[in-house]
């Protein structure tokens, strides 16, 4: 090989290197190379942070679904897997397309629950998994352009649709809790109330008596204490842990090929723009904790990031991330700043995705268990809505309206499930959703009072930098 030859090579790989996000780095914190033992132990503590509201989504929507433990099982690994990867691309990128290359940890939000159910009760898991591919495709197109729109999605509208989301999943938990049969005779058994209660009060009391990363850990906690408690009281089957295999990925597409229903689309599209807020909100506070001023390109990548992970869901079964708030948290608590601690979590989701064991294992948890921490899990969402909402001036009295005509057409499918059902489907898989109900009221809603050349004198327009500062629901 000539010289030339050999410098040309060198040139190529270093090209590939830092298209990957694995080529030359600054000197900033955030591009530091941390001791193997460091990257480990620190990246794990983000998983275990992360965990417990990552493995809710699969085991509320399969339990919603009916699905047999085995399959809730293989959704769980699927979900760990496609967070992983999302985490890992969000922590290097893939050259000028995908990737903030900041500590963002991604993880299955929240906001897809009750859209995800609602499609699969109406239309089928296969629809469920279409409308997530084509949402996912129509996220990766548009998360330039959102990027410079923030200003239609002020903590007025954020703020609303992050409080019904808690609001909307509250009845999940109960089901978890109670079951879903109000004629079974086991329905809201005393001793499933009695194991979500104590659960409940775990978190509630390691919370009030430690700090920091171990109060973060207290759902987490709460779970491993449930399922301690469930042994002696004949609740626990692990029958399904040893006939798991050691090592597999999930099977593409295990439900058979994707199916496409326009209401299931577009109710699914709707949760990507609420998914879109939620990141652009995380990556900005953690922009600024780890003090690297980031430009709309790099939120650019990194909300392309969570429609690239929503087509990977679609393909592995799995479900839409959203960068994890209580990771951000994590950042600020330890003041590591470093992206390489966040792949190495990304490393660690990826091999627990591919263990069936451990979807197995939290398969079997006990409903109650699951229940009681999710309960905790989603009032607190709820709680963070209102605190969103705080930011807004309500002397205007519009604003107050504004949000109480969204809440109250989003609650109408949460306390009466059937009002919708006259309507044709494609409608009730829109409107049945509290989550999407909510947004489009309280968008437009917004539009009409606060973005229209006649708005009155002293509406209150909110800034860019406002609706940015809004915080994440993904729990």
């Amino acid at each position: 090989m000539t010289s030339l030859e050999a410098r040309s090579d060198v040139t190529v790989r270093r090209t590939a290197l830092k298209w990957l996000g694995w080529g030359p780095r600054s000197d900033h914190p955030v591009d530091k190379v941390l001791p193997p033992g460091r990257l480990a132990s620190l990246g794990l503590q983000h998983v275990l942070v992360m965990y417990a509201g990552c493995v809710a989504v699969p085991l509320i929507v399969g339990g919603a679904l009916k699905l047999d433990t085995t399959t809730i099982g293989l959704l769980v690994n699927a979900d760990l897997f496609t967070a992983g990867i999302a985490t890992l691309i969000q922590a290097f990128g893939i050259g000028p397309f995908f990737g903030v290359r900041l500590p963002v940890v991604a993880g299955a939000t929240f906001v897809a629950v009750t859209p995800m159910i609602l499609i699969g009760s109406h239309y089928g898991i296969t629809a469920m998994y279409g409308a997530l591919i084509v949402a996912g495709i129509f996220g990766v197109v548009v998360a330039r352009p959102f990027s410079s729109v923030l200003r239609f999605f002020p903590p007025l509208v954020t703020g609303s649709v992050i409080a019904i989301i808690g609001l909307s999943l509250i009845s999940a938990a109960t089901g978890l809790i109670a079951g879903n049969d109000p004629t079974a005779k086991s329905y809201a058994a005393p001793h499933d109330l009695v194991l979500a209660g104590l659960v409940l009060a775990f978190i509630v009391v390691v919370t009030r008596f430690t700090s920091g990363f171990v109060a973060q850990l207290a759902v987490l906690a709460s779970l491993v204490f449930g399922t301690l408690v469930a042994w002696p009281m004949h609740m626990l089957n692990f029958s399904t842990v040893s006939k798991a295999g050691d090592f597999g990925l999930s099977q593409p597409l295990r439900f058979g090929a994707p199916t496409f229903e326009a209401s299931a689309i577009i109710s699914m599209i709707i949760v990507m723009l609420v998914t879109f807020t939620e990141s652009t909100a995380d990556m900005l506070a953690v922009a600024e904790m780890v003090e690297k001023p980031i430009s709309p390109s790099d939120i650019a990548r990194g909300l392309a990031t969570d429609g690239l992970s929503a087509i990977l869901a679609g393909f592995f079964n799995s479900f839409a991330d959203t960068a994890f708030a209580q990771n951000v948290g994590l950042v600020g608590l330890t003041k590591v700043r470093s992206r390489y601690v966040v792949g190495s979590a990304g490393v660690i989701l990826v091999v627990l995705g591919v263990i069936p064991k451990v979807g197995q294992i939290v398969a079997n948890i006990p409903g109650p268990v699951i229940g009681g921490a999710a309960l905790a899990m989603f009032a607190m969402v709820t709680a963070v809505g209102i605190r969103t909402l705080g930011k807004i001036d309500f002397g205007a009295s519009h604003n107050l309206l504004i949000v109480a005509v969204s809440i109250g057409v989003g609650m109408m499918p949460v306390v009466s499930p059937d009002i919708y059902e006259h309507l044709p489907s494609n409608l009730q898989v829109i409107f049945g959703s509290s989550i999407t109900s909510t947004l489009i009221v309280v968008f437009l809603l917004n539009v009409f009072f606060n973005e229209l050349k006649w708005r009155t004198p002293g509406s209150s327009g909110v800034s860019q930098a406002e609706a940015a500062s809004s915080t994440d629901a993904s729990g």
